[in-house]
């Protein structure tokens, strides 16, 4: 009896563990089998755009809608959940106060070294700065972390004395202590949205465990991996 080949999805670095965690239970309830590879998001929009076929694609909306607008991905966006931007310093270091904006700038500006992501929340954290007026006095002290590499792995091993990104990808890392979001007032906030492939043979499979992901059962675990249901 010939059965289906996994479902295939590419995403973001920064719902790898949550997703890890919503397939298992996915397929532990009887869904299909989901393989899902974990990339920087820019290559991963990089790889669909090129034509690779995948059923499921997991990155921030607004990449999932232009993939859709290219024609890359089936129409209907699927919101899975809502990520903010939190900071941390090397194990062992002083940790600044988060608990004003104020408190934040002045420790932005004391900060030697500043790591920041590739993702949507690196370019919104810098746009921050430019609104504050500081972005060209920081710019050599500003480290984007390469694709694919955690800004978390650069604060453990003393490149960046502060390191911002989405929570989710802070959470448990070795070797860094966890500062805290930013404040609500300047607090940046990605939604990761999912789409399925053009190609995908699946369709019914995939809308199945989109719907699984973005649904009541899947709040518990996003709660865990420091996020919100959409």
């Amino acid at each position: 009896m010939k059965t289906d080949p996994p479902l295939r999805g590419i995403s973001s670095m920064a719902t790898r563990a949550l997703l890890a965690q919503l397939v298992a239970e996915f397929e532990q309830r009887g869904g299909p089998p989901v393989s899902i590879e974990s990339v920087g998001g820019v290559d991963a929009a990089r790889r669909v755009q090129a034509g690779e076929d995948f059923d499921l694609v997991i990155l921030a909306a607004d990449a999932i809608e232009r993939l859709i607008d290219q024609g890359q991905l089936l129409p209907g966006r699927v919101d899975l959940a809502r990520s903010g931007v939190a900071a941390a310093v090397r194990q062992g270091a002083a940790v600044p106060d988060f608990s004003s904006v104020d408190s934040l700038r002045r420790a932005v500006l004391e900060a030697p070294r500043i790591g920041y992501s590739t993702g949507p929340s690196g370019v919104a954290l810098l746009e921050l700065f430019k609104r504050w007026g500081v972005h060209e006095a920081l710019a050599p002290r500003l480290l984007q972390a390469p694709a694919g590499v955690p800004v978390a792995a650069l604060v453990a091993r003393g490149d960046v004395a502060l390191g911002f990104q989405q929570l989710s990808e802070l959470i448990d890392m070795p070797g860094i202590t966890l500062v805290g979001p930013l404040p609500a007032a300047v607090q940046i906030t990605t939604v990761f949205s999912a789409g399925i492939g053009v190609r995908s043979r699946q369709i019914e499979a995939a809308r199945a465990c989109l719907s699984f992901m973005a649904g009541p059962q899947a709040v518990d675990a996003k709660r865990k991996q420091g996020m919100d249901a959409a």
